[in-house]
């Protein structure tokens, strides 16, 4: 791991050697989140965008000269990222813009981009000899550790809020991970995994903890450029909760940038509900995100539910430092998202990666985006993960099944009546 040159803590500076430490800055505890230095010039010396292109390896771990692992580190069986990103012509229309994409992240293994840092965890908790691997989660992170940990044979511990969603529990125990209900808040449940790891031993995948949760999420910016001919876009949309997604995003990016294969940094915007706008309503009123006192979250967005954003200081930086900005969206308007998503472009996100949709729809009006722009939305994770949500979408968008008798008269009569004509849906 030559190219791995540090970590670096986003509150004091202090650059620590890689192994010297094992998830954040001893002078500031939780609060002292880790960035991982690389050396670009040797990265540059022996790998080409190209060469990351013919890699035998497949999914992420073609960009493994950009990761943290050992060079003959074994990586979990599952096809994890090479997720597709799709030109959505009618959406764009419809916002006055011409040049829009959607980046479906649905689409790897557990359903969501969670599975890009998870699958990082499990090669990091082999390299440092653990044994259990945990997270907290409010869902999407937690099936996805206990997914890649199953691909993989490991045992995992996962602490969720009682409230999480049926869906992504049934993941969990489906997946054989051992499921602590947690009766109280997502940060509560945080904080218990947090008190455990450091009883027990366990190897911590939680956002902001762990460093190198950002580096796996940075691999689906290396995919966008790609897919743009390696080119990066104008503006990106992120729907953020704890901020890692954003983060991690804009590390892909500067790294690119450091190694002279993109030639510009995009606009980021982060997109929050308003009932769990942290980070929104810092930026606005020039709070400092890192002595900001937590919020009370609730959001029909579960994935995005965070009252402390645990990597808010690479989620605020990823915004201030590229002239992006974060945009706040109601729960009316992200449950609007899904259908509208799902119908112009075939995408069937959750509420969080609905999130993203809404707040392109957002900036739209505000003029933040422009016909000039290449935009990409990332859709983090499918509408199958929270199906009440998508139901209560459909429902409010006026859409429902037609019940008839099971007859040919009945037919005609339906047909007849919601004007449903021959070839016609």
């Amino acid at each position: 791991m030559d190219h791995v040159v540090g970590l670096r803590c986003l509150v004091c500076g202090e650059v620590y050697a890689p192994g010297a430490v094992d998830y954040v800055c001893p002078r500031h505890g939780v609060d002292g989140t880790l960035d991982v230095l690389y050396d670009y010039e040797r990265i540059g010396a022996s790998c080409s965008p190209e060469d990351l292109r013919r890699s035998a390896e497949q999914g992420m771990w073609r960009f493994r000269p950009l990761l943290p692992v050992e060079p003959g580190s074994e990586v979990p069986p599952l096809l994890v990222g090479d997720t597709p990103m799709y030109p959505v012509p009618r959406l764009a229309a419809r916002l006055g813009l011409r040049r829009v994409w959607v980046k479906d992240d649905g689409r790897n293994p557990t359903a969501s981009l969670k599975d890009r840092p998870s699958a990082l965890a499990v090669v990091k908790a082999t390299e440092a000899g653990a044994g259990l691997l945990t997270t907290a989660s409010t869902g999407n992170a937690a099936a996805a550790l206990a997914g890649l940990c199953a691909a993989a044979g490991r045992p995992c511990l996962i602490f969720v809020p009682a409230a999480a969603p049926p869906a992504k529990v049934a993941q969990l125990l489906n997946y054989g991970a051992t499921v602590l209900a947690v009766q109280g808040t997502y940060d509560q449940a945080f904080e218990l995994c947090l008190e455990g790891s450091a009883a027990h031993g366990w190897y911590n995948r939680s956002t902001g903890i762990n460093p190198y949760m950002s580096e796996g999420k940075k691999t689906v910016a290396y995919e966008i450029c790609e897919q743009l001919g390696r080119q990066a876009p104008d503006a990106m949309f992120v729907s953020v909760g704890d901020g890692c997604i954003l983060g991690g995003v804009y590390k892909g990016l500067r790294d690119l940038l450091a190694l002279g294969w993109i030639d510009h940094m995009p606009r980021l915007y982060g997109v929050q509900a308003a009932g769990s706008n942290f980070l929104a309503e810092a930026w606005e009123r020039g709070e400092d995100p890192l002595t900001k006192a937590p919020i009370e979250a609730h959001t029909v967005a579960d994935s995005i539910s965070a009252g402390l954003p645990r990597d808010r200081l690479k989620a605020f930086a990823a915004v201030e430092e590229t002239d992006g900005a974060f945009v706040t969206v109601s729960d009316e308007e992200i449950l609007a998202a899904i259908p509208v998503l799902a119908r112009g472009s075939g995408v069937f996100a959750e509420p969080a990666a609905a999130a993203s949709w809404a707040g392109l729809v957002r900036a739209a009006d505000y003029g933040l985006v422009g016909p000039q722009d290449r935009v990409v939305v990332i859709s983090t994770g499918s509408g199958l993960k929270d199906v009440t949500a998508a139901r209560r979408a459909a429902e409010e968008a006026g859409a429902a099944p037609i019940e008839i008798a099971a007859d040919r008269e009945a037919l005609e009569r339906a047909l007849a009546d919601h004007g449903i004509g021959r070839g016609e849906a």
